[in-house]
């Protein structure tokens, strides 16, 4: 009989053989900039999650620079919506605009810019649409002009989420003619067609008013089809790939990681996020406990960049757990023992 109990058997034990330790570092929180002014809104389906405008970026950009996470990822909100998303790449469109304010305020926050047309079209697709069809060739350029935009903002990371085909060599390509080939591109290579994303589109007002995304986003049912996307992506020309949703995904988290030494970014979306909040309103789970519990999970199955609206939580209680045992000790051994 072999005795694992040995190695559970205290505290310090456990924290001195622990496989898999968070960092606030492995986080990055996503924010929503809307158009106007004084604007902190609730999003109602995602609790403690606001729309801000830029004006009042304030209230959240010191809890960010403060956290010791990575950086944060942009989603923004315009006033005006058309079918071909020209306030995307509109250079004085409210995300490019948000981008200039952090970066002049907050120099060293990394800013990471989603690129996809479904905030900034009227019909809420993620690209140029024809009768019932999403055109795909169609819809590179205008992401292209978008990534271009975004990158001469100040934006550190360019991040296709649209799930076009070739979007990345388009993209790649057109940031290397602007003179901007230091800018790295984070891939949504494997973003399938979830149900989870449903407070998101409420966040980021971007709904599609007819059908839905499935002849773009990938089908959940689809594991090989994903690495063959995450292949693609990277001969394409991408820097980091991406897995979203990441919870009911961790399968092909770790086939990504088993076979491609990119760094991957996993998406703990907000439906997974949501979840958790409302469980833990109802007194039903611990939230802290359940939420460390899930990060963990998702960098176990080999997530190196976790993208999360638990971030600033997250790198609070892993920050009070390290001053508590004064050793920095990581989370994990709080919500084992």
């Amino acid at each position: 009989m072999r005795r694992f109990r040995r190695l559970r058997a205290n505290p310090a034990m456990r924290r001195m053989v622990c496989e898999t330790r968070l960092n606030a570092a492995d986080f990055i929180y996503p924010i929503f900039v809307a158009e106007g002014n004084n604007i902190m809104k609730p999003v109602d389906s995602m609790p403690t999650v606001y729309q801000y405008s830029i004006d009042d970026l304030e209230q959240i950009l010191p809890q960010i620079a403060d956290s010791g996470i990575s950086g944060l990822l942009i989603f923004g909100i315009p006033e005006k919506k058309d079918e071909l998303a020209t306030e995307a790449y509109n250079d004085k469109g409210v995300t490019q605009q948000a981008i200039r304010y952090i970066k002049e305020h907050y120099p060293d926050m990394l800013v990471i810019a989603d690129v996809c047309l479904c905030e900034y079209t009227s019909h809420g697709h993620c690209g140029v649409v024809k009768g019932d069809k999403i055109l795909n060739d169609s819809t590179l350029p205008l992401l292209c002009k978008m990534a271009v935009s975004l990158a001469k903002a100040g934006a550190d990371i360019i991040a296709p989420s649209d799930m076009m085909d070739g979007r990345v060599a388009a993209i790649r390509a057109a940031l290397d003619e602007n003179a901007l080939t230091d800018i790295p591109i984070m891939s949504y290579s494997a973003k399938f067609a979830s149900g989870y994303y449903s407070p998101f589109r409420d966040a980021a007002e971007s709904a599609p008013c007819f059908g839905d995304r499935k002849s773009y986003q990938m089908n959940p049912c689809n594991g090989r089809e994903a690495l063959r996307e995450i292949e693609d992506d990277i001969e394409e020309g991408a820097d980091m790939v991406m897995v979203k949703p990441a919870l009911c995904y961790l399968d092909i988290l770790r086939a990504a990681r088993d076979r491609y030494d990119l760094p991957i970014a996993a998406y703990n979306v907000s439906g997974e996020f949501s979840m958790v909040k409302a469980a833990a309103q109802l007194g039903w789970i611990d939230e802290k406990r359940i939420v460390l519990e899930n990060l963990t999970a998702i960098k176990r199955a080999g997530a190196d960049i976790i993208i999360t609206y638990h971030a600033l939580d997250a790198a609070k209680w892993i920050k009070e757990d390290k001053l508590f045992s004064k050793i920095g000790t990581t989370i994990l051994s709080e919500f084992i023992q």
